[in-house]
């Protein structure tokens, strides 16, 4: 029994709340345990130079956490004058893992960039970014579908995202923060809705793990992700 109460193979209890602004093409509040990001989505008629002329768009997105997400305040970045290394590689993370499920053909010569902030930190921000990233992202490309924008939806597939770890060598489901600052080994998981590998991040953090672990882990990830895939297309079903 963990900390929190949960079996080994079980995600904290996950809500996702769409159309949270109403200023944005697409928005939700993502909530995992104490974790809560919020994700929205933004149209714009534009696309980076690369780009232009080639009839493709753009799929990207910025992630930031609020000074008091933490226990402790951690200083906005913008007074730094730049991202930190952390900040920088996980929102690249979020844009690889939405362009895999994006034909940016369909979607023509405009950008979506998606803002993920967050406003409490307990582990797993950056997999409940993806997977509220992609709700995000599915709503404001429905709105270019209602409106005539394009002619279909450049969805081509569903994307989430969770975390899996070994604690005291026991492989566990979706670390919360006090998991995660001492588990031996620390993965993260994006897959497609069709059960397709779109990143795995993983390290020892203390003992090095084998093929049987490494196996255990990718297990944990597929049921917790169908779980959270399920969720999502309950989401954007109910919107309808």
């Amino acid at each position: 029994m963990r900390t929190d109460g949960r079996q080994a193979n079980e995600l904290r209890p996950t809500r996702i709340t769409p159309d949270y602004l109403m200023t944005a093409e697409g928005s939700v509040l993502i909530e995992a345990g104490n974790t809560r990001v919020l994700c929205a989505a933004t149209v714009e008629d534009s696309i980076p130079g690369f780009l232009r002329g080639t009839g493709k768009g753009w799929v990207t997105a910025e992630y930031a956490m609020l000074p008091r997400a933490t226990v402790t305040r951690t200083a906005r970045e913008i007074s730094k004058g730049r991202p930190s290394g952390r900040t920088h590689e996980i929102q690249r993370l979020i844009g690889r893992s939405l362009r895999s499920v994006v034909d940016l053909t369909v979607l023509g010569e405009r950008s979506v960039i998606v803002d993920c902030d967050v406003l409490q930190a307990d582990g797993g921000t950056r997999t409940a970014a993806i997977t509220g990233a992609y709700v995000a992202l599915a709503i404001a490309l429905g709105t270019l579908v209602r409106f005539k924008v394009v002619a279909k939806s450049p969805l081509m597939d569903s994307v989430a995202a969770t975390s899996v770890g070994i604690i005291g060598g026991v492989p566990l489901l979706d670390l919360a923060y006090d998991e995660d600052s001492r588990a031996d080994v620390d993965m993260n998981v994006v897959m497609t809705g069709s059960n397709k590998f779109v990143e795995l991040q993983a390290t020892a953090e203390r003992t090095p793990f084998d093929h049987s672990h490494l196996a255990e882990l990718l297990e944990l990830g597929r049921t917790g992700i169908a779980q959270l895939r399920d969720l999502q297309e309950q989401v954007l079903a109910n919107r309808q």
